[in-house]
């Protein structure tokens, strides 16, 4: 496996493919995702060959916005995947792993193993951060620029939906991200009562 040159290769795509509209899901995004996701395997204690699919997995990920459409781009992502990938002799058994990462971020995310369980917990990492509010306008941009939501309001209403229904995967994130993303779940109920 050539995991270099694969990042080289994606980050490059991503840089130059994007659309200047995704806000939230653009490169910074992305490289968010790895950061997370290498932590988040440090603190599970997987290292080693799994540790460079999960690292790929999280470059990959998001790949399929370069289609600049939200519904399906995790599918569209493991086409990408398994085009590019065993190029860089990554094999079909490592590939399936890796979509089965990506699939598994489609919300509601539906993880089945620890792999997929931490790709899952690094994509949604800020929902238990300090940077929670400025990371979620970029959202709301960027569903506003894609005319998929209107208004701060109906904003508030689906992260309140959205914070009730998640739950992160692994116990690094339950210690680490849960408590704090119950405070803003209660910050935000308390603003969207005063509707």
């Amino acid at each position: 496996m050539d995991y270099r040159a694969a990042k080289q290769f994606i980050l490059s795509k991503l840089r130059t493919e994007l659309s200047d509209k995704l806000y939230y899901h653009g490169v910074h995004h992305t490289l968010d995702v790895l950061k997370m996701a290498s932590e988040i395997c440090s603190g599970e204690g997987v290292g080693g060959h799994e540790l460079v699919l999960v690292k790929t997995a999280a470059l990959f990920h998001d790949s399929g916005f370069v289609k600049n459409k939200h519904l399906g781009h995790e599918y569209e992502g493991c086409l990408i995947v398994r085009d590019v990938l065993p190029g860089y002799d990554y094999s079909s058994g490592d590939i399936d792993i890796i979509c089965g990462m990506i699939m598994a971020t489609k919300i509601p995310q539906t993880p089945a193993n620890l792999l997929e369980e931490i790709i899952c917990d690094a994509d949604l990492d800020y929902l238990g951060r300090d940077d929670f509010y400025a990371i979620g306008d970029s959202l709301f941009d960027e569903l506003q620029a894609y005319h998929i939501i209107e208004g701060e309001q109906a904003w508030n209403r689906l992260q309140v939906s959205f914070l009730t229904a998640h739950a992160f995967h692994t116990r690094t994130n339950k210690l680490l991200r849960e408590p704090v993303k119950q405070r803003y779940l209660e910050e935000l109920k308390g603003l969207v009562a005063t509707y």
